[in-house]
C-alpha cells in the first residue's frame, strides 16, 4: 500500500522534492508558513520601484546537472540564459582593468596557458595551486590549504569562492571548495557556462513548478507553519499546524525542507550548521545599456558581482554581515558609483551623479556558514525516525548552499522517501 508524502516547506528543496515525486506518480501533500513559495529564491512586486525583483542573484552553471533537469520537468529551461562558451567578464574597480576568463571546453585545461584567456599577472604556474582543495581534508580551511594572496587570488579565486560559498574564503572549508572546483573549471569549460534567470527566479524555478503540480493534483497549503512534530516510537504519527492536527497513516511519510533553524527546533537531537551568513542585494531602476554584459565579476570594492536584467541594474555582495546595519542611503551611493565605472564604457550619454530609484534586499540568515565547523553539522537526508527525511541546502550534499545542492537535496529525499521501508 502507497501511503502519502508530506512535504514541509516550499523552498526549491521542497519544490523539487514535490516535483519529482509527482513524476513518479506518488501523493504529495506540500505545507509553507509564508504566503508565497520559492524561500530564499523567490520573486515579488517590490512597490518602490515598480518592478518585479528577486531577493537574491543566483548564478548557475551549464554543469548544473540538477538544476537543469528541474527546469526540464518543470518546462523552463529556456529561462536561463548566458553566453554560448564559457566566459567569465571582470573589472578592477580600483583600476579599471577589464579582463574576460575564458576556460576551454575540455577538462585538459590548455586555457591557462594563453595570456589572453586568464588573469592578468598570472602564470600558468599560479593555477596549480588551487588542485590542493581537490583532495583536502574536512577539517581544513583554504587558508591551510592554498595561498590565499597574489594576483590569482584577489582576481578570481577569492571573488568566486566568496560568491560559491557565502563564507570569507580564508576561514572556509576546503573541502567544499575542492566539491565547486570539482565540478567546475576541473570539469572544463562545458561545465562551467555561466546562466542566470533575466527574467528573474520566480519565472524561472516557482511559479512553474507550482502551476506542475496545481495540474498534477498536488495540495498546497500556505501560511500553515508547522509547530510539531508528535512522534510515536520510530515514527512522526502527526503534524500539528497550530490549531490543526494532520494525522499521519501508517505509510506516510514526511519530508521536512524548512530551513535548518526550524529544523532544530522541532526535530529533537538534530545538529545541524547553526551559524549563518548574510548576502545584500541591491537593485537600481536602470536598464542595462547596449552591450553590457549579462553579469560581471567586480574586484577590489564593495560591490562583488553585476547582473543585468531586462529592467534593472542589479549588484550582489556575499559574506555581508558587516553591512547589515549600514545607513542604506550610503551603500546605495557608493555602490552605484561602483556601477557607473563598470557601465561607463557602455553608456553613450552621461550618468546620472546620484543613484536612479534603489532597492537594498537584506538576508541576513542567507546561507550556512561554509566552514569546517559548520559542515560537520550539515545532516545526511535520513533520520532516526523511519517516515522522516531531510531536505534543504543544509543538509549533507556535498556542495554549499547553492541552487543546484539543493535541488540535490529534493531529489535525494524524493528518492528515500518513495522507496519501500
Amino acid at each position: 500500500m502507497t501511503g502519502k508524502i508530506h512535504i514541509i516547506g516550499a523552498g526549491l528543496a521542497g519544490l523539487s522534492c514535490a516535483v519529482r515525486l509527482s513524476d513518479a506518480g506518488k501523493q504529495v501533500a506540500l505545507y509553507e508558513a509564508a504566503r508565497m513559495a520559492g524561500g530564499r529564491c523567490r520573486s515579488y512586486f517590490d512597490s518602490t520601484l515598480g518592478l518585479t525583483i528577486d531577493n537574491g542573484n543566483h548564478l548557475l552553471l551549464s554543469g548544473n546537472t540538477a538544476a537543469h533537469d528541474y527546469a526540464k520537468r518543470i518546462g523552463t529551461s529556456d529561462a536561463l540564459i548566458g553566453p554560448e562558451t564559457s566566459i567569465f567578464e571582470f573589472m578592477d574597480l580600483s583600476t579599471g582593468a577589464q579582463w574576460r576568463l575564458r576556460p576551454n571546453a575540455s577538462r585538459l585545461p590548455w586555457w591557462i596557458f594563453l595570456a589572453d584567456r586568464r588573469v592578468p599577472q598570472t602564470s600558468a604556474l599560479d593555477y596549480l595551486d588551487a588542485a590542493k582543495l581537490l583532495f583536502a581534508k574536512p577539517t581544513a580551511t583554504i587558508d591551510e590549504t592554498m595561498r590565499c594572496s597574489g594576483a590569482l587570488y584577489e582576481k578570481l579565486w577569492r571573488p568566486v569562492l566568496l560568491s560559491a560559498l557565502n563564507t570569507e574564503p580564508k576561514e572556509a572549508s576546503a573541502s567544499l571548495a575542492g566539491a565547486v572546483l570539482r565540478e567546475t573549471l576541473a570539469a572544463g569549460g562545458n561545465a562551467c557556462r555561466p546562466l542566470f534567470a533575466r527574467k528573474g527566479l520566480g519565472h524561472a524555478f516557482v511559479e512553474p513548478a507550482l502551476r506542475k503540480l496545481d495540474q498534477d493534483g498536488v495540495a498546497i497549503k500556505f501560511g500553515a507553519r508547522l509547530r510539531q512534530l508528535v512522534i510515536d516510537n520510530e515514527r512522526v504519527v502527526t503534524l500539528r499546524f497550530g490549531d490543526e492536527d494532520v494525522p499521519l497513516s501508517a505509510h506516510d511519510k514526511v519530508v521536512f525542507a524548512a530551513p535548518a533553524w526550524s529544523a532544530q527546533e522541532l526535530i529533537p537531537g538534530l545538529d545541524a550548521p547553526d551559524a549563518h551568513r548574510a548576502i545584500l542585494n541591491i537593485h537600481f531602476k536602470m536598464p542595462p545599456p547596449a552591450g553590457l554584459p549579462l553579469f560581471m565579476g567586480l574586484v577590489n570594492g564593495l560591490s562583488e558581482w553585476l547582473f543585468a536584467f531586462d529592467d534593472r541594474l542589479s549588484v550582489t555582495i556575499s559574506g555581508a554581515d558587516r553591512l547589515m546595519d549600514a545607513p542604506r542611503e550610503k551603500l546605495a551611493a557608493q555602490v552605484w558609483a561602483e556601477v557607473e565605472k563598470a557601465i561607463g564604457r557602455f553608456k553613450t550619454s552621461d550618468l546620472a551623479s546620484s543613484p536612479p530609484p534603489w532597492q537594498i534586499v537584506k538576508e541576513k540568515r542567507a546561507t550556512f556558514a561554509a566552514t569546517p565547523e559548520q559542515e560537520a553539522r550539515r545532516p545526511g537526508a535520513k533520520t532516526h525516525w523511519a517516515n522522516l527525511f531531510l531536505a534543504g541546502d543544509w543538509t549533507a550534499t556535498g556542495l554549499p548552499a547553492t541552487i543546484e545542492g539543493t535541488i540535490r537535496s529534493g531529489y535525494l529525499a524524493a528518492k528515500l522517501a518513495s522507496s519501500p521501508p
